[in-house]
């Protein structure tokens, strides 16, 4: 299996890895900083570069069988098992990625209601939430009030619990279609600041919220009786 540096360190931007298996599917390293496609954030982009300078685009990173599979452009140069390569994200592309899914974790803390789904985007994403009517907020006023907590540069912090400590709390998991992975005996934990999120989550994040930036709600729209879509994007 492919070893997820990301998990520890988002921040990490290329890796030297070997080739463990190259297929329809793409190629598979034995370690990578790619993130691959999972909880609503995209894939990673990237080049793979093997030590004669050889470079193949990485258009897609995704999960398979045998480990993290980087997706290569079509017509790209072919890899080789046991070829040495050095690992190198978009990088700006990726921190985009993080910079929305913490801003969608900030927003998650502070609407009242269950998450039906979710998406990020490059510099945008978007929550959906099972909410009454009369909860559901007034985008200008939550762009404020977003805003205002993410300014405060709050820190994050990420820790692990047991999958049995989460089964003892329930209410950590706010996503009510999909739950967090268990079974390999410890769920990863994100915790911004002293009480304003602490919540299972995979995904790459900012080490504190003032590296979002400013946000905007862009759009809240109603996808159902009580299912609304809140959308935020990047502003700088």
């Amino acid at each position: 299996m492919t070893e997820e540096l990301f998990r520890e360190d988002a921040y990490l931007k290329s890796c030297e890895a070997t080739v463990t298996a190259v297929g329809e599917t793409g190629i598979v390293l034995d370690r990578t900083v790619f993130y691959p496609t999972g909880g609503g954030q995209p894939g990673d982009s990237g080049s793979l570069t093997r030590s004669d300078g050889v470079q193949v685009t990485v258009t897609d990173t995704r999960k398979v069988e045998d480990g993290i599979a980087h997706v290569p452009t079509e017509g790209a140069a072919a890899l080789s098992v046991g070829d040495r390569v050095t690992a190198t994200l978009d990088w700006d592309r990726r921190y985009r990625h993080m910079r929305v899914h913490t801003a969608l974790h900030v927003m998650c803390s502070q609407i009242q209601g269950g998450v039906t789904g979710g998406q990020i985007g490059d510099g945008k994403g978007r929550l959906d939430f099972n909410l009454e009517p009369e909860n559901v907020p007034e985008k200008e006023a939550l762009t404020e009030h977003l805003n205002a907590l993410i300014a405060v540069d709050h820190p994050l912090g990420i820790s692990w619990i047991t999958d049995e400590e989460l089964t003892a709390n329930p209410d950590l998991v706010r996503t009510m279609s999909v739950k967090p992975p268990m079974g390999a005996g410890r769920v990863r934990m994100i915790r911004i600041g002293d009480g304003v999120d602490y919540q299972p989550c995979g995904g790459t994040h900012v080490k504190s919220t003032g590296e979002i930036g400013r946000i905007a709600i862009t759009k809240i729209e109603s996808k159902g009786k009580q299912n609304r879509r809140i959308n935020l994007a990047l502003v700088d």
